[in-house]
């Protein structure tokens, strides 16, 4: 019976001698080596004078950036016709409505169709692009068209009210913008507006064109009474007032509408056959 526990733990004895002495020999050659890195260390003394100050700890000044050469004043883009391309894109996600048996998908954009045509040509209203362009030169600051032109399909997928169907914007006869640096100061942007009719030459002896009225109807859906003269609408969204999908962004927006095409000498109104045929698709 001695004879056969032996013979069955001598090989596990033997493993275990061995890993003893495998462990013995790693903690003393790592003994030694501590040995040779405290004997080779070497230190000094660091010697201060009596008036010595350590250097202060100054807390970092904020540095803003400098501009782009696109944002230098002079240098802002010129606004035209294509900044008021049709903001919609197929990959929208689908717009479910309660009315309606399927989802609202939004339009293909701008690249599968044109702008309405005005005056025999592809484009918008041209007095929307002169404000827009008068009040970057005179800010010094970027105009930012949040809503331009707007096709049938995609004014109903941003905003389908039905006070929204017969939104000018179909017509290019709308646009919505904010200036970049001034968000928080639209009634200054609103004066400069008014102030180009006062500066442009062809407006000097009208009446009808230099002087802005506030606008008493209920139906206006702001809580700021907007301006018009005889030629455009302007209306103030507050912060949280006329969002819809082509204005998320979080800022007050100004809103210009044409009341009157002077070279037709015509009032502008909602079509809708130039809402749905009025302009060119691919």
């Amino acid at each position: 019976m001695v004879s056969q526990f032996r013979t069955l733990f001598s090989p596990i004895l033997h493993l275990g001698i061995i890993c003893l002495l495998l462990a013995s020999c790693s903690r003393l050659e790592q003994s030694e080596k501590e040995k040779i890195k405290r004997r080779n260390c070497k230190a000094e003394w660091i010697y201060r004078a009596q008036n010595e100050s350590f250097y202060p700890l100054v807390n970092p000044l904020h540095t803003p950036r400098s501009s782009y050469p696109w944002e230098a004043q002079g240098n802002l883009p010129k606004i035209t016709k294509e900044f008021f391309r049709c903001r919609g894109n197929p990959l929208n996600p689908p717009l479910a409505l309660s009315d309606l048996p399927e989802p609202r998908l939004d339009c293909e954009g701008g690249s599968r169709h044109g702008l309405p045509i005005i005056h025999g040509k592809e484009s918008v209203f041209p007095i929307l692009v002169d404000l827009l362009n008068y009040v970057q030169k005179k800010t010094g600051r970027r105009v930012i068209i949040t809503c331009g032109h707007r096709c049938p399909v995609h004014n109903v997928y941003s905003d389908p009210s039905k006070e929204n169907l017969v939104s000018k914007h179909q017509i290019g006869a709308e646009v919505d913008f904010y200036v970049q640096g001034m968000e928080d100061r639209p009634h200054e942007i609103i004066g400069l507006l008014m102030q180009y009719y006062q500066e442009v030459g062809t407006f000097r002896n009208d009446k009808e064109y230099l002087e802005f009225v506030r606008y008493q109807q209920p139906d206006a859906r702001v809580r700021t009474q907007p301006w018009m003269n005889k030629e455009v609408y302007i209306k103030l969204y507050a912060e949280n007032e006329g969002r819809d999908a082509d204005n998320r962004h979080p800022y007050p927006y100004i809103c210009i509408q044409v009341r009157y095409d002077r070279i037709k000498r015509e009032r502008v109104f909602y079509d809708w056959a130039k809402a749905h045929k009025g302009y060119p698709r691919a």
